[in-house]
């Protein structure tokens, strides 16, 4: 496969051959960042982890060069710190045992652009290649500007394939903004119970954002483990690790749908049942 950066890597842990290993992939996980996948993706990688039938691949489209560091990594040049974090990513595909990991390097200006159209030409592609059963992405309510830029391009190379290869399901997962607040009706819920082990040894292989000033590892098991005690007030928690999803399945059915007011159609709902409670509770009603 021939990807727009002449940087990008495709990397097969068990030395299967690109073609064969992408056709395997059944879970798809399309995140912005070196690590994105294992903190938003892990129910697609636990997944395939306990299944000898399912294979979880990994599309990664930056290159990481910005990172917030300090420590040992402090000094750490842009382009070292590339290797580094492009390191660390493939090292979680082999204790993941990903069927293939993909490293699309590119800069978080193209992943940004509005009017760029290679990056999403290299999801199309990825995404013909593989024919995945569910896609793992960003959701389209997250504060994080590569992020946005991801999920957008993820569901415009889906909208252009042809209707019977697009996946069926879609989800956008929680990164830099959690999905608590959509209305209960509306939530994924994918339980990760029960593997704290895989997860802790996943998110941390990378060391160069952990060591280098940001505690995700902690961050990250520790919103599982709160959305699974909050999510329900009035019963025992059915789950000790639950991570929220965003249902983006709709959007990839129907290319019609506008995509702004598909989102913003989640948070009137979530205005209107705070408001409604309030009011409730006030008489008003």
């Amino acid at each position: 496969m021939k990807l727009h950066q002449p940087t990008a890597e495709i990397f097969v842990p068990d030395g299967l051959p690109d073609a064969p290993a992408l056709e395997r992939v059944t879970h798809l996980g399309i995140g912005a960042h070196p690590d994105d996948l294992e903190f938003m993706a892990f129910h697609g990688i636990l997944e395939c982890y306990v299944s000898d039938r399912q294979w979880f691949g990994g599309v990664t489209c930056t290159n990481g060069s910005g990172s917030a560091r300090t420590g040992d990594y402090k000094k750490l040049s842009g382009a070292d710190m590339i290797a580094v974090r492009r390191r660390e990513q493939n090292v979680a595909a082999v204790v993941g045992k990903y069927g293939v990991m993909i490293q699309l390097d590119y800069p978080s200006s193209t992943v940004n652009s509005a009017t760029d159209t290679a990056f999403k030409n290299d999801l199309k592609k990825i995404l013909t290649a593989a024919k995945p059963e569910i896609v793992y992405t960003h959701n389209p309510a997250d504060k994080h500007d590569a992020h946005i830029g991801v999920v957008i391009a993820a569901l415009q190379a889906m909208r252009e394939l042809p209707r019977n290869q697009r996946p069926k399901k879609v989800w956008g997962c929680e990164v830099w903004r959690n999905l608590d607040w959509l209305p209960d009706v509306d939530k994924v819920l994918m339980n990760v119970s029960g593997h704290d082990n895989l997860a802790a040894a996943l998110n941390g292989i990378f060391d160069s954002q952990i060591a280098g000033g940001k505690r995700y590892d902690l961050a990250t098991l520790g919103r599982r483990s709160a959305n699974a005690t909050f999510f329900e007030p009035h019963a025992t928690d059915a789950a000790s690790q639950l991570i929220f999803g965003m249902d983006l399945t709709p959007l990839v059915k129907d290319g019609s749908l506008d995509i702004v007011e598909f989102v913003c159609g989640f948070i009137e709902k979530f205005r209107d049942d705070v408001k409604s409670k309030l009011n409730q509770r006030l008489g008003r009603i």
